[in-house]
């Protein structure tokens, strides 16, 4: 297959009906936020792709890889770059904690445990092994249903020995275990933000005190609790101009904003664009 020749094909292999590894090629840039239930390897072959986690930017470009820790929140922005035909192609490997364990006991790892060491964000170059492996995986995207998940754990496996022999540190950060209750909190901000909810509230609703609730929501987004909420608000608003024909008003009230000034004016500020104009302007991209 040429894959230069397409302009978007996406794909994934499932591991126990979950979607363990996912590829993606195309020319159009996306942003968005996601919580991680599990670890996350993104290898970047050509683009750009950068994670922000709280007040931390992080960048791949073409041949770098990024390992980002279970149990964040992050927002992510990615887009092809001018020189490549603004072409992103990258894949992105999904690992819990039963894949690593099975690979640390088939490959004979004992656990190490680095107290208060975790790094949520790593990003660093491919070798050409792993260059070598990610071209391997490609044609297995082309039927991708006709896949066996013995296969696909065989696949993971051999990334994970890639790398182990290319960056133990990246392994150890693996092992490290977080506390369950981070979970809890993505739940309940996600289900949420878009409700007339005060930080008392939230607090109330996770179970915890209002000082142990904002503790542990640094912990898991990095970045203050309201300055989450409005983004992920905002976010949220983002979309449905985009894929709706509600009002810019029911737009604004039913992802939490009380005011359509306000509304407007930190849409403006997050997005270059007031919403109606965002949307004029998206729309004509879309005729053209």
């Amino acid at each position: 297959m040429n894959w230069k020749s397409l302009r978007i094909k996406k794909g994934s292999l499932k591991l126990d009906e979950m979607s363990v590894i996912e590829f993606c090629f195309y020319t159009q840039g996306r942003k968005g936020t996601f919580f991680l239930q599990d670890h996350l390897l993104l290898i970047v072959k050509t683009g750009v792709y950068t994670v922000r986690f709280g007040d931390q930017e992080y960048t791949m470009r073409s041949n770098e890889m990024m390992f980002i820790h279970k149990s964040i929140g992050v927002e992510y922005e990615k887009a092809g770059e001018p020189d490549s035909d603004y072409i992103l192609d990258y894949m992105m490997f999904f690992l819990n904690e039963k894949i690593v364990d099975e690979f640390l006991t088939f490959a004979g790892f004992k656990p190490i445990y680095l107290v208060n060491d975790v790094v949520p964000i790593t990003v660093f170059p491919i070798n050409d092994r792993i260059g070598s492996y990610i071209e391997s995986l490609k044609p297995y995207f082309e039927n991708p249903d006709e896949v066996k998940e013995g296969l696909v754990r065989v696949k993971l496996m051999e990334l994970l020995f890639h790398i182990a022999d290319s960056n133990d540190r990246l392994l150890h950060q693996m092992m490290q275990p977080i506390s369950k209750d981070r979970g809890s909190i993505a739940k309940i901000m996600e289900e949420n933000f878009s409700n007339p909810v005060s930080l008392n509230d939230l607090a109330y609703l996770s179970g915890r005190s209002l000082a142990t609730f904002k503790r542990d929501f640094q912990a898991v987004y990095n970045t203050p609790p309201l300055k989450w909420v409005r983004n992920r608000r905002l976010d949220k608003a983002k979309e449905l101009l985009a894929e709706t024909a509600l009002s810019v008003t029911d737009i604004c009230f039913s992802t939490g904003f009380e005011n359509i000034a306000h509304f407007s004016k930190v849409f403006k500020e997050r997005f270059g664009l007031p919403p109606s104009e965002f949307r004029r302007q998206l729309r004509l991209k879309e005729e053209a």
